[in-house]
């Protein structure tokens, strides 16, 4: 919608200049000559000076010595969007910079005062050189000399700000560096401590080649557990095999085994054994309360006495009966040795497998915890390793940056100095530029006031939005003939009036037959028999659309009747070249027969002019006499077109259009204005007129946006043309 809108005001403005291309170059040729004059005469010469600065990407010092390699580096911010030698030439272009430049020179202005900013900036020029990397600085003034001079200062100066700027960069950055390395060294200090104080509490060494050994020593101690398991088994079944034999425990086993190896045990059990046996000899003899038997059992009690004492001090806790033997065979005592034996080896293997659960379970723990004691160590390994590079990192920046600050560093140099013009610089484009800017304002002007003071619809397009009626037809204006001689120009105009008639097969024929093909369609419910053809103020053309639009009926085969009823200023009879001694007011009145007042012009077409011109004519046009014989007429004819005064120069239309079937609006582009269609249109709508729609006529191309039959060809009608004006010559 937007562009549709431009479209139009741009289409608008270009029709507006066609229309007055004209007065436009009355006003442009002469401001143009005589500012291009004035301007060449009085304008002093300028001289220009031009010098040019080549920028490095990278720093030539800096790239040969590897330091200070990024400071300075020509780089873009923002390197799709911005160019960084436009930077540049901003910076060429600052108020330090040309301030510096104006002092040092003491550059004066026309006051006699040290010269503005702004008036400096007016004569400097500082643009890139495309596809190169190099700025070209220029100023302009009326002395070469300065000029020359201004240009070089302002390198000089840009030069020595731009080392200026380079140097402090690196002096910032040595600053900045020499507070972050103490910093960065005791971060590497306090990583260092963390990952010896882990591997000292963790008691790590190689944490990857650990957790190897571990699994293999895991993988031995269970092969060894289990072959301990198996031999403990062994000697459990030797072992219950051997007390089942001795009916006895191992401890048991061993107190008799020591007790019947004890000398001391032994001798007392002799003789307790010997004395057992005296006394069981005398008592086969002796009664028992023999001397003897009793002192046979008195040394016995005492022996026995004594070997229980002497048995408890070898068995120790372990209880000994009265029954138990104490005398055991050398076979007991191997088993019992056996036993014990076996005993002594099951203890210690079964401590061996208790410590080799031990020392896998210890070795399954520490193969666990060995993936977070590796994260651990690695965590701490890469903090003490980061903190290691950005020290390492900091001290060759602190390094680079002390050697960089004492470079005569930069990223610019002087390309080629400016030298001192000879000749003034041509200005006659910037004159001629100027000269065409001011006359087209001019011009422009010019159509402005053109436009106000012009109050005439110009276009189909405002006539049909001011006057709101349906367009029925557009008859473009009439072009003279450049085929004919110029002795034939009056009689061609004069011919050209019935240009459906002299032209049926032109552009103009062609727009009276579509009005006439609108008008059928028009309306629907009634047949319209009966038109009234008016404008609102003379010089229109209403006149010559009825005639042609009753031809454009007439040729259809239809009886048409053209009646002229200005009787203000009638023109048809000038148009047929009839006479006018008898026509409509003569036959209101009863002075002329309606049969010889009418004339047949053509096939199917009859002209009633508008006869002698009555002193009031409205009072005939609005008689009863008049409407009676507009119902003969629309009786006897299948189209009756009356051709009517103006709606601004009497009220006769609007009496004719109270007893026609319609009235047809003619509007003029250029010739009626806003203010008179509408009152004409006010006219027709307060009077109740059935108002058919409007033609507009004599419209141009120039004005219009569309093409309305806009064609300057004549087909082979230029022939006709020649050989109608020819007759008309010769009669």
């Amino acid at each position: 919608m937007e562009l549709q809108e431009s479209s139009f005001i741009l289409d608008k403005y270009w029709h507006i200049t066609k229309r007055h291309w004209l007065n436009i170059l009355t006003v442009f040729i002469p401001v143009f000559i005589i500012f291009t004059s004035a301007s060449l005469l009085l304008k002093k010469p300028f001289y220009e000076a031009e010098g040019k600065l080549i920028f490095e990407r990278t720093n030539t010092i800096s790239s040969l010595t590897g330091v200070g390699a990024e400071i300075g580096k020509l780089e873009s911010v923002v390197q799709e969007k911005s160019n960084p030698l436009s930077t540049e030439a901003e910076i060429i272009r600052s108020i330090p910079i040309v301030k510096k430049v104006i002092n040092q020179l003491n550059l004066q202005g026309k006051n006699g005062q040290p010269l503005k900013y702004k008036d400096f900036l007016k004569n400097l020029t500082v643009n890139d050189i495309q596809r190169t990397d190099i700025l070209k600085v220029s100023y302009m003034d009326t002395n070469p000399v300065r000029a020359a001079r201004v240009v070089n200062a302002l390198m000089e100066n840009y030069l020595d700000q731009n080392i200026f700027a380079h140097r402090t960069q690196a002096a910032v950055a040595r600053k900045f560096l020499e507070k972050q390395v103490p910093n960065a060294e005791l971060i590497v200090q306090r990583a260092e401590a963390e990952l010896r104080e882990f591997k000292e509490k963790n008691k790590v060494v190689a944490l990857g080649e650990e957790a190897t050994k571990a699994v293999e020593v895991i993988a031995e101690l269970h092969k060894q557990r289990g072959n301990t398991e198996s031999e403990i088994a062994n000697l459990d079944s030797q072992a219950e095999t051997i007390r089942q034999q001795l009916s006895m425990n191992l401890k048991k086993a061993v107190t008799t085994t020591s007790l019947s190896q004890s000398p001391g045990v032994q001798d007392i059990l002799k003789e307790v054994q010997q004395t057992e046996s005296q006394l069981a000899v005398r008592r086969t003899v002796l009664q028992e309360e023999h001397p003897e038997i009793q002192n046979l059992e008195n040394k016995l009690a005492v022996l026995q006495q004594i070997l229980q004492r002497r048995t408890k001090q070898v068995a120790g806790r372990t209880p000994i009966n009265q029954n138990d033997n104490l005398q055991v065979g050398v076979l007991q005592q191997q088993l019992s040795a056996k036993l014990a034996e076996l005993e002594s080896n099951y203890q210690g293997l079964s401590q061996k497998l208790s410590a080799l659960n031990k020392l896998e379970t210890i070795y399954r723990e520490r193969l666990k915890n060995l993936p977070q004691l590796e994260q651990q160590q690695r965590e701490a390994e890469r903090n003490l390793q980061v903190a290691q590079s950005t020290y390492l990192l900091l001290q060759q920046k602190l390094q680079e940056s002390r050697i960089a600050e004492n470079q005569n560093i930069g990223n610019a140099r002087m390309a080629s100095a400016a030298e001192i013009p000879d000749e003034p610089v041509s200005s006659r484009t910037l004159v001629y530029v100027s000269a065409a800017l001011v006359a087209s304002i001019a011009s422009l002007a010019t159509i402005y006031l053109l436009e106000a003071t012009d109050k005439s619809i110009k276009t189909v397009d405002e006539a049909k939005q001011l006057l709101g009626l349906t367009l029925l037809g557009v008859i473009p204006s009439f072009y003279k003939s450049k085929t004919l001689p110029r002795s034939y120009q009056e009689l061609e105009l004069q011919t050209h009036q019935l240009v459906v008639r002299d032209i049926p097969r032109s552009y103009l024929s062609e727009a009276f037959r579509m009005l006439r093909a609108n008008l059928k369609f028009v309306s629907a419910d009634k047949e319209i028999k009966v038109i009234v053809v008016t404008s609102s103020i003379p010089k229109e053309g209403k006149s010559t659309v009825a005639a042609n639009l009753a031809i454009a009926m007439a040729q259809m085969e239809r009886k048409v009747l053209l009646i002229d009823g200005d009787l203000h200023r009638p023109v048809q009879q000038q148009i047929w070249g009839l006479p006018n001694s008898k026509g409509l007011s003569n036959v209101i009145v009863g002075q002329a027969d309606i049969k010889t007042a009418i004339a047949k012009v053509m096939d199917n077409l009859y002209v009633l002019t508008s006869g002698v011109v009555p002193p009031s004519p409205a009072s005939l046009l609005d008689s009863k006499r008049m409407a009676s014989l507009i119902d003969i007429f629309a009786s006897q004819y299948d189209f009756v077109i009356i051709d009517a005064p103006s709606l601004t120069v009497a009220a006769d239309a609007i009496a004719l259009g109270q007893m026609a079937d319609g009235v047809l609006f003619v509007v003029r582009p250029g010739v009626v204005d806003a203010t008179n269609a509408i009152f004409a249109k006010e006219l027709l709508e307060k009077s109740g007129q059935n108002v058919l729609g409007q033609v507009v006529n004599g419209v141009t191309s120039n004005n219009e946006r569309y093409s309305y039959y806009f064609t300057k060809e004549y087909s082979s009608d230029t022939q006709v043309i020649g050989n109608r004006v020819s007759m008309n010559l010769r009669s």
